[in-house]
């Protein structure tokens, strides 16, 4: 599971400041929401909100991977920008999140996916339920427009995932792979 592209969260041109003064960027994969350090290639200067390629074939922004790191690895401005690039790749990729709607399960015969999403009780997943077996929700519109009372379904989904990356959701992920 390794992400192809990336948004860069925070761009240090003499990384750390201490050991040897590389240029370093922290980012978030698009795909599975890993943090990770990354050099980028030499003359290269990197912007918060960018996208970059980090996968396995020839990257024209990025030299190496050097880690993955976790939420308290990142530095102040690194955290103030995540929930932007949640948002980005929220907002680019809607289809894969409106179909967690179309396509969540029961976890066990208590708990629903739906209710891992921050105020989804069972009222609204069963009216979610519901609504799906009428047809497949198309969009986060969609979504709010016939599931009454629902708060934003976009908002939902960027705050739990913003709380699987953070590591305050641990027993089940719906995102974010365990580190």
């Amino acid at each position: 599971m390794k992400d192809e592209y990336a948004i860069v969260l925070d761009f240090l041109p003499r990384g750390h400041g201490f050991g040897k003064p590389e240029p370093i960027a922290q980012v978030l994969g698009m795909r599975y929401f890993s943090l990770l350090e990354v050099v980028p290639r030499e003359g290269v200067m990197l912007k918060p909100g960018e996208k970059v390629y980090i996968g396995s074939g020839k990257r024209d922004k990025i030299a190496h991977i050097r880690r993955k790191i976790t939420y308290d690895k990142l530095t102040g401005f690194a955290k103030s920008e995540l929930e932007n690039a949640v948002r980005k790749i929220v907002d680019e990729d809607e289809k894969r999140f409106v179909d967690f709607f179309n396509n969540a399960q029961p976890i066990t015969v208590r708990l629903h996916q739906l209710e891992l999403l921050p105020g989804i009780g069972k009222k609204h997943m069963w009216e979610i339920l519901e609504e799906r077996k009428k047809k497949p929700f198309e969009s986060f519109e969609d979504i709010k427009r016939r599931v009454k009372l629902l708060p934003n379904p976009k908002e939902l989904i960027i705050r739990r995932i913003l709380a699987e990356i953070e590591g305050e959701e641990d027993k089940y992920r719906l995102f974010v792979p365990k580190r």
